[in-house]
């Protein structure tokens, strides 16, 4: 055995460890943008498990893309009416998979979004509009 095969060995044993723990691939879903390109939000798969990332942040995780696609359509909602114009592009996949999360629950997509609208507080207070470069 040299020394090179060891040391080889011994890296790919603490990558495989990183991975098993939480390390593994992420599957980005789900970006909501402002006008200039900037990442404001998005949705991503890792580990079985629907991740919300807002401003830079991880805020939220479900096994309901559902609940995750509608929590970012309802960021996206309050930064337009704050007056910020954003776009927001998803995946098929995160689609499909939240009208089948609602479809097991006997509504559709959109009949969720509005009873899950209903159950949350309204947040009142305005997102801030980042630096114009107009």
């Amino acid at each position: 055995m040299t020394v090179r095969s060891k040391a080889k060995r011994d890296a790919n044993r603490k990558k495989q460890d990183r991975n098993e723990d939480g390390g593994g691939a992420v599957e980005g879903h789900a970006e909501l943008r402002d006008p200039s390109g900037q990442l404001l939000g998005g949705i991503a798969r890792k580990d079985g498990e629907w991740v919300l990332g807002l401003d830079g942040r991880m805020v939220g995780g479900s096994d309901s893309a559902a609940t995750i696609l509608s929590m970012l359509k309802r960021a996206a909602a309050m930064h337009e009416r704050a007056g910020n114009k954003v776009t927001l592009k998803f995946s098929d996949a995160l689609r499909a998979a939240a009208e089948e999360d609602a479809r097991l629950q006997g509504m559709s997509l959109e009949a969720f979004q509005e009873r899950l609208e209903r159950e949350l507080p309204r947040a009142e207070a305005p997102v801030s509009a980042p630096p114009s470069t107009h």
